[in-house]
């Protein structure tokens, strides 16, 4: 049995255990929304039919083309995305690349043993409440953002507070006009399907003998999690403009104000909270994952663009700009990258 797993997504680690969806591009729907009024955005979030970013071109011997195409999530939840340009590139291609992920590989009675365990998983240790393992100042932080974006929720107060700022940033992007929707990348793969162009993973594979053991372990640990949900309660309170700007920008495909945008953000916190942890030592194909993913990437460009008189690639907007994108480390093995005007 196999299983999709998102680099970027919280409860990876534990949920691929039974879940067959891929974690960053299921469709998560957002806990109850209290009826406390929120101010309206400093920024209108675009909204109705755009074209998105362009793509960049990376070109290979004998006139082979990679064509790179960057996403970006939270995006405005009214817009409608113009494919036109996409579906022509898609359509000449012999291949598309999806974006890397790590696949488990799990025995299906090994996944099945692992379902009873996976009851309560979200709770801390001890049926400890968030007011006892957070600093009090951060408490009532989350108390005020808590109020603002679910409102009255008991249940939520027994999270871990990873848990618990996912749950709380699921809300509040979506107070605030945007969505964590799966609309981008499923289109791509209906385009490719409807031009029968072959699609492909670009990641690698964990092998884990023991997830019954995984879940145990991790339900018993404690995770230094309390600095991702200090940064999740940051971005609510600062980042959101930041957050409403990149979505504006990939939507009109303003390449310019994508590269000047910042894109460290929260979830880097939250995933070093988990992979730092104890519970992880013994899953080898999980530590070293952006490592691992980049360079699994990488091999698989490579072999398409030597392969393919056209690829068509997909990668988050993260991994494409900037001195450590992807795409720098293809122009330093001497591959020519042109980036969309």
């Amino acid at each position: 049995m196999k299983h999709d797993l998102n680099i970027k997504h919280l409860a990876f680690v534990l949920c691929l255990v039974v879940s067959g969806a891929q974690a960053q591009t299921a469709e998560t729907s957002a806990p109850p929304v209290a009826s406390v009024e929120v101010a309206a955005p400093a920024t209108v979030v675009v909204s109705g039919r755009r074209p998105g970013p362009g793509v960049w071109k990376v070109s290979g011997r004998g006139g082979h083309v990679l064509w790179v195409f960057g996403t970006y999530s939270p995006l405005p939840a009214k817009m409608e995305w113009d494919t036109a340009r996409i579906e022509r590139l898609v359509s000449r291609s012999q291949e598309v690349l999806k974006p890397p992920i790590a696949k488990a590989h799990i025995g299906f009675f090994s996944g099945l043993t692992a379902l009873p365990e996976l009851i309560g998983i979200k709770k801390n240790p001890d049926d400890a409440q968030l007011r006892d393992v957070l600093p009090a100042e951060l408490y009532t932080h989350w108390t005020a953002l808590k109020e603002k974006y679910i409102g009255a929720d008991s249940g939520i107060e027994h999270y871990r507070p990873l848990f618990a700022g996912e749950e709380l940033m699921l809300a509040g992007v979506k107070k605030n006009g945007l969505t964590f929707g799966t609309e981008v990348i499923g289109k791509i793969e209906k385009i490719a399907k409807k031009n029968k162009v072959r699609v492909s993973d670009s990641g690698y594979d964990v092998v884990l003998d023991d997830p019954r053991k995984l879940v145990q372990e991790f339900k018993t640990s404690q995770v230094d999690d309390v600095a991702c949900l200090a940064s999740t309660l940051d971005t609510l309170d600062v980042d959101l403009e930041t957050m409403r700007l990149r979505a504006n920008a990939w939507a009109n495909g303003n390449i310019a104000e994508i590269r000047s945008l910042d894109y460290a953000d929260r979830q880097d916190t939250c995933l070093d909270a988990v992979l730092g942890s104890s519970f992880v030592k013994d899953a080898a194909g999980l530590r070293q994952m952006r490592e691992r993913l980049r360079a699994s990437w990488l091999r698989t460009a490579e072999k398409s663009l030597a392969s393919n008189a056209s690829t068509f690639a997909v990668l988050e907007m993260r991994d494409i700009v900037g001195p450590k994108g992807y795409l720098a480390a293809l122009q330093a093995k001497g591959y020519a990258v042109e980036s969309p005007n």
